[in-house]
């Protein structure tokens, strides 16, 4: 398993960053590599909720199922997917950061099967860059000076 973490600090409050972040509607928007995503699931977002999401990742568009394993808002939002055989769990977690800021840490996990683990190491330096340019849009949403 790799582990990949970074953080920002963000100029508003955990709870409207952390409904920014739980809008799907959004993801295309902030998340680096993120393509489309469409709720596959009824009724509100909550611990359970499914999505499909498409990305471009190391050059190649793929489709993948997402589930919203942990739903606290406004500080824990949990996300898994599993494609060929590569299991990842994003987690974003929100935190106060005195008046009206917010510290936001975007961790993932990625942990291949006997026959994937290999491609570990590869997603992990991919994930690194996209998780720094993520958090910068996430940012400049926020404050757009930054």
């Amino acid at each position: 398993m790799k582990r990949v973490e970074r953080s920002a600090r963000i100029g508003a409050p955990p709870a409207i960053v952390f409904a920014y972040l739980a809008d799907l509607d959004n993801l295309a928007e902030w998340q680096m590599g993120v393509v489309s995503a469409e709720q596959t699931s009824d009724g509100e977002i909550r611990a359970g909720s499914t999505a499909r999401v498409v990305r471009e990742l190391m050059g190649q568009r793929i489709e993948a199922p997402l589930t919203v394993t942990e739903y606290v808002p406004p500080h824990r939002l949990v996300i898994a997917s599993e494609v060929s055989g590569v299991k990842a769990t994003g987690a974003l977690d929100l935190g106060e950061a005195g008046e009206d800021n917010t510290d936001l840490r975007f961790a993932m996990e990625i942990r291949g099967s006997l026959l994937t683990s290999f491609m570990e190491p590869i997603i992990a330096r991919a994930a690194e860059g996209d998780i720094d340019a993520s958090l910068r849009r996430v940012k400049a949403r926020f404050e757009p000076t930054a």
